[in-house]
């Protein structure tokens, strides 16, 4: 029993062959992203195609994809979260890292990836590479008392703003 590439602890004949050959249609967002993760390390780029929104398949270029499929030696994915893509929802997200190796590197490529269901099958909408946006905070400096003015007007902040 080889395990699935994806990651799931399951076998891969009884996670994402399925979907990969056909036999059955992956219910979720993240079971298709898994399954998606697992085409490329089998590089089937039939699958990669068919699993992409039709309106995107416009800059699908097949050569680019096998050739990164083939030149990856693929060391596992990571699911952060996911949002959406219940039985009576048609959008969902996944938020993924998938692990690799290309030429001797070790890489890392993070995305958020929006999924829609058409006709009852889920598809590959995009990405946003990068992860989710990181809180950004403003720190304020605290002029002490004999600190010049952040204010600019050159004087003393006890003499100015601070009064």
């Amino acid at each position: 029993m080889t395990d699935c590439p994806c990651g799931s602890g399951r076998s891969y004949a009884d996670c994402c062959e399925p979907f990969i050959t056909g036999a059955a249609i992956p219910p979720t967002p993240e079971a298709l992203m898994r399954s998606r993760y697992s085409a490329f390390t089998v590089v089937n780029i039939d699958y990669l195609h068919d699993t992409l929104a039709v309106d995107q398949r416009h800059d699908f270029v097949r050569a680019d994809a096998e050739k990164w499929a083939r030149d990856s030696k693929w060391l596992g994915l990571d699911i952060h979260a996911t949002t959406g893509g219940g039985p009576d929802e048609d959008e969902g997200t996944v938020d993924f890292t998938a692990r690799f190796k290309l030429g001797g590197k070790a890489e890392a490529h993070r995305e958020i990836s929006t999924f829609r269901k058409e006709d009852g099958r889920w598809y590959y909408v995009d990405g946003r590479i990068g992860g989710p946006k990181q809180e950004q905070r403003r720190v304020a400096v605290k002029a002490g008392r004999n600190d010049p003015c952040p204010c600019g007007s050159g004087k003393k902040f006890k003499k100015c703003c601070g009064a």
